[in-house]
């Protein structure tokens, strides 16, 4: 009789339906879709232990009778429900563009929508290392000094009906801040600066070298928090090019066909899928991987320091709202991005952040993926030195002075004097905080120099860490969207799509 009662109920990812047919405080039995009958107890009841012999007659009641689902872990059997939220992971060869794995979604037969090659959704801040990577070559350098204060447009400025107040996600600013340690925190003040000086038509040009169309990031100042829209194969793709040192990629699924008699049918040349020339700078994909590395180190991913891996680098990213939670994360071998998130978008829940809801999914897999794969020592290119800088104002420091180490190119070092900046407190305008040409409140690291200060010494031990990221959950207001946006009003896009997370 139960067998036929589950017969029609489909089993989904090892999720199997069962009926109870005896239940207590402590332990419930119960007969499977497989006409197995099976007792449950300790932490395998762990899910419905409040709802056991619930004296409320509530759909969560766990009674003789209700139709719950359970699995086999490690050996033990426990009561699970069929998740709401969706998964998906794709992993590929940085060297080859093979795709190493791909999983869409929870379950093909209960959805067979692909959320890796079909689901267009905002990146969020796991798309700032472009924009980075973007002004590397417009004179920054991982020491600049930005201002990580309160920013405001009009809506006169930016031809709307409500002003652009963008925050950081703790809604805490920092004031001067290095462009190193603004990414390892995901400060969004710096990255709209950083866009602002750069030029957001500079910036959607600059990203298609990483095989992102433009007219999927419209170029207003909110591409610096990622409110384009992309899925997570050409999220993989763009991460590529910083792990393979500069050449674009596009993934492939199928190396070969082969038919019955063996004869091969059909083969992938995996050059074809290889820029034949860089289309960045290998001093750029190397500067941006030692700040990446320090996401993992010290900021928003430092989950991941578990691995015990020291070749790591990426990115977390969550949209506004929690509806998308992101990281993309690699080493020279194998880049991966994992994402999580609603089909019909909507909050994931206060605090779950990429950070928290994404990169336990990156680790899981990383921690398979490279076991037995030694650690990759990276190598410093030509072309880029080592000097010793002013931890504050990221000016060039003298052999005795105090400071830690950064990376430059060879032929834009470090200022040797600092800019002034406001204090935070001198003002509450936004007007004053954050005028439209902000860029006043950026060093130039290309400014006219102190010719009495020494010259740089390419020598020194690695950069010293910077501070531990801050992690409080977002005020947001904009929901994202599982297919890819319409952007015919791109002006309104940009400007309302606020974005305002730090991860």
């Amino acid at each position: 009789m139960v067998d036929k009662e589950l017969a029609d109920i489909e089993t989904y990812n090892g999720f199997m339906p069962a009926i109870v047919i005896s239940a207590d405080k402590k332990t419930v039995k119960v007969v499977s879709k497989q006409g197995e009958t099976i007792e449950i107890s300790g932490t395998g009841i762990a899910l419905i232990q409040k709802h056991l012999l619930n004296t409320n007659e509530t759909n969560l009641a766990v009674k003789p009778g209700s139709l719950i689902r359970i699995v086999k872990l490690d050996g033990n059997w426990q009561v699970v429900q069929l998740p709401k939220v969706e998964a998906s992971l794709i992993a590929i060869n940085p060297q080859t563009g093979a795709v190493n794995a791909l999983i869409g979604g929870f379950d093909f037969n209960q959805n067979k929508y692909n959320h890796v090659t079909q689901a267009w959704r905002q990146p969020g801040s796991s798309f700032k290392p472009f924009v980075y990577s973007a002004a590397l070559e417009k004179g920054f350098t991982p020491a600049s000094v930005v201002e990580d204060a309160p920013f405001s447009l009009s809506a006169d400025e930016i031809g709307s009906k409500d002003n652009w107040e963008p925050h950081n996600y703790d809604e805490k600013y920092a004031g001067p801040i290095r462009l190193r340690t603004a990414l390892t925190e995901s400060k969004n003040m710096v990255s709209i600066r950083v866009l602002q000086s750069i030029g957001p038509r500079y910036a959607q040009n600059y990203i298609t070298k990483f095989g992102f169309a433009a007219k999927d990031h419209p170029a207003y100042l909110a591409m610096a928090l990622g409110s384009g829209s992309t899925t997570s194969w050409n999220l993989a793709a763009g991460y590529a090019v910083f792990a393979n040192s500069g050449y674009q990629v596009k993934p492939y699924l199928i190396s070969k066909i082969i038919d019955s008699d063996g004869k091969v049918v059909e083969s992938v040349n995996p050059a074809e899928h290889i820029s034949a020339n860089r289309v960045i700078d290998p001093r750029n994909a190397f500067l941006m991987t030692s700040i990446m590395q320090d996401v993992i180190k010290l900021g928003t991913a430092r989950r991941a320091n578990v691995l015990g891996r020291s070749d790591l680098a990426g990115k977390t990213g969550t949209t506004n709202n929690q509806m998308d939670a992101w990281f993309a994360g690699f080493n020279p071998k194998e880049v991966a991005i994992a994402w999580m998130g609603y089909d019909t978008p909507k909050s994931l829940g206060k605090n779950e952040t990429g950070g928290r809801a994404a990169l336990p999914i990156w680790i899981k897999y990383m921690e398979f993926a490279l076991k037995n794969t030694p650690i990759f020592q990276y190598k410093v290119p030509d072309g880029v030195v080592k000097l010793k800088i002013d931890a504050y104002n990221g000016t060039l420091a003298n052999d005795f002075d105090d400071g830690i180490y950064e990376y430059f190119y060879q032929e834009n070092p470090p200022p040797t004097t600092a800019v002034d900046f406001p204090a935070l407190e001198d003002s509450t305008e936004p007007s004053e905080i954050a005028p439209s040409d902000s860029t006043t409140m950026i060093t130039n690291p290309l400014r006219a120099e102190n010719t009495d200060r020494p010259a740089p010494k390419a020598h020194a031990p690695a950069p010293a860490p910077v501070e531990e990221a801050k992690m409080k959950p977002a005020n947001t207001n904009k929901p994202n969207h599982d297919k890819k946006p319409n952007n015919t009003d791109p002006t309104e896009s940009a400007v309302r799509i606020l974005n305002p997370d730090g991860y």
